[in-house]
């Protein structure tokens, strides 16, 4: 996909905040510095659209980043980072339910995983809490440049094993750093669109 225009429009802690046009939405999701703005960064070829963090937790707010006034990536707040206080915690949780369960132009949901790892059990419950709203999955299998190519299908067979990947969603392996898999990615995600 050829992307000629990418801005962040919004930032919203509610559904009062979320952008009021119709433009399809495709968010990402993923634990705490597994890459989720380097992944927008490849894939709409900008260096710094997205700010990268190495200190975890950055993303508090549901960023919605317009592209090509076409569509929005939308970036939600990492999960799994334990120097956030629960009561932070809980906030994040009840903006990112009240996204998921009530948002009508969410088309489709990436997930995003490091493949060097098997996923942990929290990137299960919520691929399981996606799929208990019935929403569409892409999981991004991410830091594939980290792993040998002689290795690659079984970090990959376990990823799809550890998920229990239902038929109709994909698995895309993926490098921020090389841009491998982001044809592939963006040839399922314009399904969507």
């Amino acid at each position: 996909m050829n992307i000629s225009k990418a801005e962040i429009l919004i930032s919203a802690v509610s559904k009062d905040h979320y952008p009021k046009d119709s433009l399809p939405e495709i968010a990402l999701a993923g634990r705490s510095n597994v890459g989720k703005s380097s992944f927008i960064n490849r894939m709409i070829q900008r260096k710094n659209l997205v700010r990268t963090s190495s200190k975890p937790g950055k993303t508090q707010t549901l960023n919605f980043y317009k592209i090509n006034e076409q569509f929005y990536f939308v970036d939600v707040p990492g999960y799994g980072y334990a120097k956030v206080s629960k009561t932070e915690r809980d906030k994040w949780g009840v903006m990112m339910e009240e996204y998921f369960q009530s948002r009508e132009n969410l088309r489709v949901v990436v997930l995003i995983t490091d493949i060097r790892h098997e996923p942990t059990t929290d990137d299960v419950q919520m691929y399981m809490y996606l799929k208990h709203f019935d929403l569409p999955v892409l999981i991004i299998a991410t830091k594939l440049d980290k792993v040998p190519k002689s290795k690659r299908a079984r970090h990959l067979k376990r990823t799809k094993e550890t998920f229990n990947l239902e038929e109709k969603d994909n698995i895309v392996p993926f490098s921020a750093e090389t841009g491998e898999g982001k044809d592939i990615a963006w040839a399922i995600l314009k399904k969507y669109l």
